[in-house]
């Protein structure tokens, strides 16, 4: 029985999880700025040609609802499963060259994509209803927190791998 470790080593298989997880990442921060654009700062309705900063706002933001909600739960569990790794191959030697700032983001990261995940469900239920505007502020608001954990979390991510590396 062949198994994919006859195929690719152990280092090579944790860097593609990582990449994966890099990428989905990326996925759920472009949707996420997309519709914090759109409900922020509404496009107004111009005559003639638009700009792309006018075309980025202007979409449905309902529509991203259920893709931002499972890539953010997709992503979460492949960084948890990459997490075990990061404890023993890259944390403990980053204490003992005392990267303790960079440790510490890195456990805000953690906090805040465990708070996102945490208002999913809330921020997934004032998006089903999306034509009540008795949810518009909510919506608004719980969308624009839900980016700046995304930035932050996708940022320190980057900055830490920058740092040590990985594998």
């Amino acid at each position: 029985m062949l198994s994919m470790f006859d195929f690719l080593s152990v280092n090579a298989v944790w860097t593609i999880q990582l990449i994966v997880h890099g990428l989905l990442a990326v996925a759920l921060l472009g949707a996420l700025t997309h519709q914090a654009m759109a409900v922020a700062a509404p496009a107004r309705q111009v005559a003639g040609p638009s700009g792309f900063v006018t075309r980025f706002r202007n979409v449905h933001g309902a529509s991203y609802a259920t893709a931002i909600c499972v890539l953010w739960v997709v992503t979460f569990i492949l960084g948890a499963w990459i997490y075990t790794k990061y404890r023993i191959s890259i944390r403990i030697p980053l204490e003992r060259n005392g990267y303790f700032r960079t440790l510490g983001f890195f456990e805000l990261k953690e906090h805040a994509a465990a708070l996102g995940l945490f208002i999913l469900p809330a921020y997934w239920a004032f998006w089903r209803d999306a034509k009540n505007p008795a949810y518009d502020s909510a919506r608004k608001w719980i969308t624009v927190l839900l980016a700046a954990m995304c930035w932050f979390s996708f940022l320190v991510g980057h900055v830490l791998n920058n740092v040590r590396g990985f594998g």
